[in-house]
C-alpha cells in the first residue's frame, strides 16, 4: 500500500469514528431530535402563532425522499463542476521549459 492510500483509509476511519463513537457511548439513552422541532416547541411555549399554514405537508417518508433527492442533485452538480475544473486544468498546455543562458 502506498502512503497516500493509508492516509485515505485512516481519514475514512476517523470520519466513521466521529459519528459512531458518540452513538456507542450514549447507548441509546438520549433522544436525538432536530433543531427545527426544538425551536418550534420553544416558540409555541412562548405564545407564537404562525402567520400562515403550509400548502402541503408531505409524510415523513416523502419528506425524507425529497431531502435525499435534493442532496443527490447538489452532490451531482458539485461533482460535475469539480470535474469540469479539473479537466480544464489538465487540458491547459504545459509552459515551455526555460532555457539557461550559456
Amino acid at each position: 500500500m502506498t502512503r497516500r492510500s493509508v492516509v485515505d483509509v485512516l481519514l475514512v476511519l476517523a470520519v466513521v469514528a466521529l459519528f459512531a463513537v458518540p452513538l456507542l457511548l450514549d447507548g441509546g439513552a438520549s433522544e436525538y431530535g432536530g433543531t427545527d422541532a426544538a425551536v418550534a416547541e420553544e416558540l409555541e411555549a412562548g405564545g407564537y402563532t404562525p402567520w400562515f399554514e403550509s400548502l402541503s405537508s408531505p409524510a415523513g417518508e416523502v419528506e425524507s425522499g425529497l431531502f435525499a433527492l435534493q442532496a443527490a442533485v447538489g452532490a451531482g452538480v458539485l461533482g460535475y463542476v469539480l470535474g469540469l475544473l479539473r479537466g480544464r486544468r489538465r487540458a491547459e498546455p504545459a509552459p515551455p521549459p526555460e532555457r539557461g543562458h550559456p
